[in-house]
């Protein structure tokens, strides 16, 4: 497994030995705490001779400059200082541990002209070294040399050096709490699902509990007595019993009712007797994203001690094919009482969320709910890997979703509701069908999903094209990425917390 460089905040000082790494803003333009490390000269002739322009996040390496005694000189592309976000300091801090090769003391100079930069950029810079510094290798006997200098990245001691040690320690302590959680998604999404099955999966989310969660888990038995015909509808076609799994934060006050989290956990999905194509059928191993999500996202709430009380629930099932495995045509009773004809046994996660969804709001009764899913091929037609499609019943909490996804760059588009589509799942066999037209696809499972919520403000993410497979950044290589952790993290820190 990928291990964590050691960051750690100092005051400005000269840099005399190892790798030195420089901010440089649009057009090469250097602070002077930057400047002072290799001479206003020798920086300027470096930026000349490159014609490195300082473009957000590009880099550029030297080796051994002249007339000092640094193993390496990088410089890292800011753009222009006063449009810095959040999400743009992350890609400065990936940029920048992509380019520090075997260096074994590293120090950044975290400075730019004519701006400050606060302890929360300086703590947003390390967590994009961390996200970045993330592989997963733990199957790999034989090392490479790209596997063993990743290796040697991960081992460097980095100092990051800003004006204010005191505050960027504060707001890192935060920001490893985020790192965690990404972390643990990734992994849990990475994970060959011989290995990680519903059974393992629980077994995962009860490590929680050494952060004082409290987890709670509910085998199949207990989801027959509750009538969970759906969720377990889903799961009776392989050998691998069913767990929904429940994690309870207090972090607020006794009283306040919890804001809640659901996630879609199937740890594997053939399709069942809607067998999916065997191209790329091995990538449903990540199937469980959303579910994976709300993992990472309880134990980074938990581990920085959120003061908000918080409920995730995640449905962790295997669709596979056997004897006894749910046929189309079937009729199945879900936790609500309502009917549902399976004419898709591939259309499967919105089965297995309406009984979390309805499950969490009959027992909780919670101030709002959103669930995460990897459910549809569809939205990411509509939307590509660059958004999560955003469905939501209450305006308030669709706004709120949307400022969240722009500060962290897990950003969401939300797509319309509406009663033309409601009809699409109308059936004359049952209450309603699991599955509609060739049109609309994400937005008539969105419809279905909120058969199961009543009246609690709701909103429903189509993570499918931004949880796993999607293109490498500056600050995530891997094929999952843990979307949705610092969203739902930043969601409620800047509306929930007391």
């Amino acid at each position: 497994m990928s291990k964590r460089p050691s960051i750690s905040f100092a005051k400005f000082a000269a840099v005399e030995n190892g790798t030195a790494i420089l901010l440089l803003a649009a057009e090469g333009k250097a602070a002077q705490e930057a400047e002072s490390v290799v001479g206003q000269a020798l920086l300027s002739r470096i930026i000349d001779v490159s014609d490195f322009k300082g473009k957000l996040a590009a880099s550029l390496s030297t080796l051994a400059p002249a007339g000092t005694e640094l193993d390496r000189l990088v410089l890292v592309g800011a753009g222009d200082p006063a449009r810095l976000k959040a999400d743009d300091w992350l890609k400065l801090g990936g940029s920048a541990f992509a380019k520090i090769g075997k260096a074994k003391h590293v120090s950044v100079v975290l400075a730019l002209p004519d701006a400050d930069v606060s302890g929360e950029n300086a703590a947003d810079f390390a967590l994009g070294m961390l996200l970045r510094a993330y592989t997963f290798d733990k199957y790999k006997t034989k090392k490479g040399r790209s596997d063993e200098e990743r290796e040697e990245k991960s081992s460097a001691r980095i100092t990051l050096l800003v004006a204010d040690p005191q505050a960027a320690k504060k707001a890192f302590a935060n920001a490893e709490a985020v790192a965690e959680g990404v972390v643990l998604a990734r992994d849990l999404v990475n994970e060959p699902a011989n290995i990680l099955g519903p059974v393992e999966f629980a077994e995962r989310i009860e490590e929680l509990k050494k952060l004082d969660v409290k987890v709670e888990i509910l085998d199949p038995k207990d989801m027959k007595k509750l009538g969970m015909g759906s969720l377990l509808g889903v799961a009776q076609g392989s050998v691998r019993p069913a767990r929904l799994a429940i994690m309870e934060w207090q972090g607020g006050k006794g009283k306040d009712a919890p804001i809640a989290f659901v996630g879609k956990g199937v740890v594997f999905d053939s399709g069942g007797v809607s067998i999916k194509p065997a191209a790329g059928m091995d990538e449903m191993k990540g199937d469980m994203g959303g579910a994976a999500a709300v993992t990472g996202l309880l134990h980074t709430l938990a581990s920085r001690k959120a003061k908000v009380n918080v409920v995730g629930i995640v449905g962790l099932v295997e669709n596979m094919v056997d004897g006894n495995a749910q046929r189309p045509g079937d009729i199945v009773t879900s936790m609500s009482g309502q009917t549902i004809e399976v004419l898709n046994t591939d259309a499967e996660g919105r089965l297995v969320l309406a009984d979390a969804l309805y499950y969490c709001n009959e027992r909780f009764q919670p101030k709002f709910m959103v669930n995460l899913a990897t459910l549809t091929g569809a939205i990411m037609v509509a939307l590509g890997q660059s958004h999560a499609g955003l469905f939501s019943n209450d305006d308030t909490l669709a706004a709120q979703l949307f400022d969240a996804g722009q500060a962290t760059g897990e950003k969401v588009w939300r797509m319309p509701l509406g009663a033309e589509y409601d009809k699409l799942i109308d059936t004359k066999n049952a209450d309603m069908k699991n599955i509609g037209t060739r049109f609309g696809g994400a937005i008539i499972a969105a419809q279905f999903l909120k058969r199961f919520v009543g009246d609690t403000a709701w909103a429903h993410l189509d993570i499918a094209g931004t949880a796993m497979g999607t293109p490498a950044s500056e600050y995530n290589q891997s094929w999952a990425s843990g979307f949705g952790v610092r969203l739902l993290d930043r969601l409620v820190q800047d509306n929930f917390e007391g």
